[in-house]
């Protein structure tokens, strides 16, 4: 493997995602490695730079002094040898139009956002194709909560891309891993894709099943059935199978539909307790990708002919105000079937 050259690095997002990310790349001690985080409110820049701490969207987690925090787009493009896209999915396409120009040419951009554009139904890889076809581009998705991977936890991820040759995409991994960060290699760009973006969509139904004391029998088969959800949907759009057995599978599906550290589940679970949609988003300053997600996904499931009920299921309930109750009726009504259909 060729030993890589990429010294500059540029995160774009500072909430906790693309805070913790800029952190583990800021704290492996390589004293030529020069990492920037990009936020777009300045107010946020500031308090990284002063304090070393994010105190709106990670508080008490402790910044390297190396860690640099910028909040003009220009400040952070003009060096970066290597962006790593963390904004959240439906801020994609608009980051993305305002950064690529801002680019070198040929710079990796390694996307870190977990959605599919409510707008179009692209997924982000076909957007950034579309926006600046001439930089190479990678996903980066897995099993991961924001806070562990700032306090150098260990953590296992997927990197995928079909754009650049073995090596290279080897070499990029090489830039991302630390001791406590781990990559491995795919070209199934879909299937990640698909993987993490739908899985938010699952933890929402998990934690609706939580929150309304279904039991935890019923949050395995939710599981499990959402997996086989995900998993018609990104075979039909020309992902692996294979995928969904691995990191960016069920690895991510395992974490995000266990554990209240979960935006998505989270917010199930206070949907299964009766709180509306509105009341919850009304207290929180994160997103939860899986409430634009399941909008997406009913679309596209609807277009191609695809039978998804716990996505669907999941949408009604946010999106059409259907009544729990009889969501959770129809669910358990529907007709016997082969397990693989």
């Amino acid at each position: 493997m060729t030993t890589p050259q990429i010294k500059n690095i540029t995160v774009i997002g500072a909430g906790a995602w693309g805070t913790a990310l800029a952190q583990m790349l800021a704290g492996q001690n390589r004293l030529d490695t020069r990492v920037i985080l990009y936020a777009r409110d300045a107010a946020v820049a500031a308090d990284i730079n002063a304090h070393h701490e994010n105190g709106k969207y990670l508080a008490g987690c402790r910044l390297s002094p190396a860690l640099v925090a910028v909040s003009d787009p220009q400040a952070a493009a003009c060096e970066a040898e290597m962006v790593v896209m963390a904004v959240p999915a439906q801020y994609f396409t608009a980051t993305f139009a305002t950064l690529a120009p801002l680019l070198k040419p040929g710079t990796p951009v390694i996307n870190t956002a977990k959605g599919i554009s409510i707008e179009t139904g692209e997924r982000l890889s076909q957007i950034a194709a579309r926006i600046a076809p001439e930089l190479p581009f990678g996903v980066l998705s897995g099993p991961s909560f924001a806070r562990e991977v700032a306090e150098g936890l260990p953590t296992a991820f997927t990197l995928a891309t079909k754009d650049v040759k073995i090596d290279v995409a080897r070499d990029w991994a090489a830039v991302l891993s630390s001791p406590s960060f781990r990559p491995y290699l795919s070209e199934d760009i879909i299937g990640v894709e698909y993987g993490g973006a739908l899985k938010n969509v699952i933890a929402i139904a998990c934690g609706v099943v939580h929150g309304r004391k279904l039991g935890e029998n019923a949050r395995a088969a939710v599981m499990i059935r959402g997996m086989a959800e995900i998993t018609r949907l990104a075979v039909a759009a020309g992902g692996y199978e294979h995928t969904f057995l691995g990191l960016a599978g069920m690895g991510d599906l395992v974490l995000t539909c266990h554990s209240m550290a979960s935006r998505n589940f989270s917010l199930g679970v206070a949907l299964g307790q009766g709180k509306s949609l509105a009341e919850i988003m009304a207290g929180r300053v994160t997103v939860a990708e899986g409430v634009a997600t399941s909008k997406a996904v009913a679309s596209e499931a609807a277009l191609r002919g695809i039978d998804m009920p716990i996505c669907r299921a999941v949408y009604e309930l946010l999106h059409e105000s259907r009544g729990l109750d009889d969501i959770i009726a129809e669910l358990l009504s529907r007709g016997l079937k082969a397990e693989r259909e």
